[in-house]
């Protein structure tokens, strides 16, 4: 095992790979940039290191300053977290440069599944079936209308170095796909460098069921089952449960084991992600696979007591999995909320100082945060705060548990989206695990644009 790591990112990610570390005896150093000087996660880490301005453009994703900090204290490895360089292929290799451990897949790897269209190409050739649609990126118009025609209406354009439902947009017919592909493409070299984009086939009331992995570096790999993340909003996930509500033990098998060998496949190595879409007549399309830890990692590690930051260490660290798929175990059902800091009636961000925080402390309540009292919530980062997790028995008693905790949640000085989750969870058709991707749009009167 490591005897150091350095964690590149902020927020509650940091906090959460700061707790495993900590159960296992290894030392943390923090990055930080101005605006996070008095952040939780540089008070809990063991040491601390300044790497530049608020903007993430000059802090969180320059590697310069963070492979800096990794040399001064001399750490083992970098876990990136996710977001930031979580998925940047450079900053691995340049890691591997350093002969210091970046703590995630292959470089080679990111690289591929970074890249949509390379990413739908291998997947399809390893066996895994995916949508109708473009076997190429493009930045010329032309070149998508007439594969959208081809296709038919209605598409998803999508960017092909894109994540997190940015450069994303469902289109009904010719001039909407041109306004899409001006404005997504802008955002994709924005956020992405690369304004090269693709079109899918829309599979219109579908599902979004994502299968975790798990690969040593000997060969051996399992999966941990499925995540149901169906309730999004502008295509990013708000709330993630596990077991999904639709899947039946023949299908949950199915496309576990399906996910589990296409990873073998392929080579892949750490902790994974295989997304996709199912239909309404239960096909399975691939979506795209996440190099990295999810945000919803949580509700998997409840219904499997796995610590999936602490497999993510082990194995970067070259240990073997001591457990194969027949000896891996569910146990109940867990549910997971994504609190965000922002107006639930706009689903702008919120920034502002937290006056008081009051987290109900309950039985079968997991809080995964990174504020307190005094925060400043900065316009600088993702706005989402905390997450709360619960886990039942059954599907009804988490969802029970999740409304009660969230009903006592209390945060002043800023909004937040509580209101439009409340709203959610108690919806008749969510509780009755009625839902698609669609969900929020179709049913929840709270979000506006």
């Amino acid at each position: 095992m490591f005897t150091s790591v350095l964690i590149a990112n902020r927020g509650e990610i940091a906090l959460r790979i700061i707790r495993t570390c900590k159960k296992l005896g290894v030392r943390t150093v923090a990055v930080y940039s101005e605006a996070d000087r008095n952040a939780l996660h540089v008070k809990m880490a063991d040491e601390c290191y300044e790497i530049g301005p608020s903007r993430v453009q000059d802090s969180y994703l320059n590697m310069d300053k963070i492979l800096e900090a990794a040399k001064v204290f001399e750490v083992d490895a970098i876990h990136p977290g996710y977001g930031l360089l979580s998925e940047n292929a450079e900053f691995a290799r340049r890691c591997e440069q350093e002969n210091i451990v970046f703590i995630g897949p292959q470089p080679n790897m990111i690289e591929l599944m970074g890249e949509k269209v390379k990413a739908r190409k291998a997947m399809a050739e390893a066996g895994f079936p995916i949508i109708p649609g473009t076997d190429f990126a493009t930045e010329k118009l032309e070149e998508m209308l007439q594969a959208a025609k081809q296709i038919g209406f209605p598409v998803m354009v999508k960017a092909s170095a894109g994540g997190g439902g940015i450069g994303m947009q469902v289109v009904q017919n010719e001039n909407e796909l041109e306004k899409a592909f001006v404005s997504n493409q802008k955002r994709a070299k924005m956020f992405f460098g690369n304004g090269e984009m693709f079109v899918e086939k829309a599979i219109e009331q579908a599902r979004h069921i994502e299968i975790q992995i798990l690969a040593d570096n000997k060969g051996n790999t399992v999966h941990l089952w499925e995540r149901e993340c169906s309730i999004q909003r502008r295509h990013q996930k708000v709330i993630e449960e596990s077991p999904s509500p639709i899947l039946d033990e023949e299908l949950r098998d199915r496309i576990g084991t399906l996910a589990r060998d296409v990873a073998q496949k392929i080579g892949y190595t750490n902790a994974g992600t295989i997304e996709c879409l199912v239909d309404h007549e239960k096909q399975i399309y691939f979506l795209e696979m996440n190099t990295r830890l999810q945000v919803e990692h949580p509700v998997t590690e409840e219904i499997t007591g796995i610590d999936l930051v602490e497999w993510q260490l082990r194995i970067a660290s070259g240990e073997t999995l001591p457990f194969k798929q027949k000896d891996l175990k569910r146990d109940g059902h867990a549910m997971e909320v994504r609190i965000y800091a922002e107006d639930p009636k706009t689903s702008f961000p919120s920034p502002g100082t937290i006056t008081a925080i009051h987290v109900p402390m309950m039985e079968g309540v997991r809080h995964e945060c990174a504020v307190e009292k005094g925060s400043v919530i900065t316009p600088f980062y993702d706005p989402m705060i905390a997450k709360m997790i619960t886990k039942g028995k059954t599907r009804k008693e988490a969802l029970d548990q999740l409304i009660h905790a969230l009903q006592q949640y209390q945060i002043e000085g800023i909004k937040t989206n509580i209101p439009m989750l409340l709203e959610v969870l108690s919806h008749p058709a969510f509780q009755a695990g009625n839902i698609t991707t669609s969900f929020v749009s179709d049913f929840i009167q709270t979000k506006k644009g």
